[in-house]
């Protein structure tokens, strides 16, 4: 794919539940640590050329409950400790970076993640995290849905499952927005 360069003042990096709970599982295709450690480089090149970012957390305590034939986690165990919700010390947030609480997968319903994008001019929204077919899908759809243009960052998100994340890479993104490699995807 062709290196993307997008205006830093008109896009923003918004990543998706690299919190404590998630960062913990075991993911595919990519190792969450890598997709930790990608996510955290492209808000640093992003960051330095004065674009927003925005890291969303899930609050684990809070998750919508809903009647389902599989649950995403089991209705018996034990709640979530606090920290499950915190994001992990290597995303690098910044004290500027914007936070955003949700309750359940997409990342703006209910919270004023779209008044804050709209306030700064947001256009681009380059997008990834955890997990590829919930949080990042479910975020993409809404934000295509809005008008936003979406660049979805490949090697910046994973999957509980490397077939589910594949699937979204080859069939739904393509049809959302862009996708591209963390190292194609360059603010100017």
């Amino acid at each position: 794919m062709a290196d993307l360069n997008l205006d830093a003042k008109a896009t923003a990096v918004v990543v998706i539940d690299l919190q404590q709970a998630i960062v913990a599982r075991q993911t595919a295709p990519h190792a969450a640590m890598d997709v930790v450690k990608r996510a955290a480089d492209l808000c640093d090149r992003f960051r330095a050329k004065g674009s927003p970012i925005v890291f969303v957390h899930v609050d684990m305590a809070n998750f919508v409950k809903l009647t389902v034939d599989k649950p995403t986690r089991d209705p018996n165990a034990p709640p979530p400790p606090p920290s499950a919700s915190d994001l992990v010390p290597e995303t690098r947030k910044q004290p500027s970076d914007l936070l955003i609480s949700k309750r359940f997968w997409d990342a703006f319903p209910n919270t004023d993640l779209e008044q804050k994008l709209r306030e700064r001019k947001i256009r681009t929204i380059v997008l990834c995290g955890i997990s590829t077919n919930f949080g990042v899908e479910s975020t993409a759809r809404t934000g295509a849905a809005l008008g936003f243009d979406m660049v979805l960052v490949e090697d910046a998100m994973t999957s509980m499952d490397a077939s589910a994340h594949r699937f979204a890479i080859e069939n739904i993104f393509p049809r959302l927005g862009r996708v591209r490699a963390s190292g194609e995807v360059h603010p100017q």
